[in-house]
């Protein structure tokens, strides 16, 4: 079965997916966290997104957030994890023209990597 995906609103959830793992590729950059239990539902997957006027002009970064919404849509419900967030955060004229089966391997990529053990540097 596969997870629901619900969409953040809130600015605080917005920011502790920030204090957590990323994850960027050229077309954008994910932010990644497990939620913790007492948090909202455990077994949906819960996903944002952000473009900052960096992007462009209203048009251009409504564009940017639809693209990002598909790929998460389509890419998500086998790849995310239920109990965690993710923030998808637009780039300047790259991700509303990159081509969209790169942006999908792209999210494919980085949620694998922000699932990957951490390393610890010596």
């Amino acid at each position: 079965m596969q997870p629901i995906l619900a969409t953040l609103t809130k600015r605080s959830d917005f920011l502790a997916a920030a204090r957590a793992g990323r994850a960027g590729t050229p077309g954008f950059l994910l932010q990644a966290r497990e939620r913790r239990e007492i948090e909202a539902d455990p077994t949906l997957v819960r996903v944002g997104f952000t473009c900052s006027k960096k992007v462009g002009n209203a048009v251009a970064r409504n564009r940017a957030k639809r693209r990002l919404r598909e790929i998460a849509r389509t890419v998500l419900p086998e790849a995310g994890r239920p109990g965690w967030d993710y923030v998808l955060i637009g780039r300047a004229e790259v991700t509303a023209s990159r081509p969209f089966e790169q942006l999908k391997r792209e999210l494919f990529d980085a949620v694998e990597r922000a699932h990957a053990p951490r390393q610890t540097r010596s």
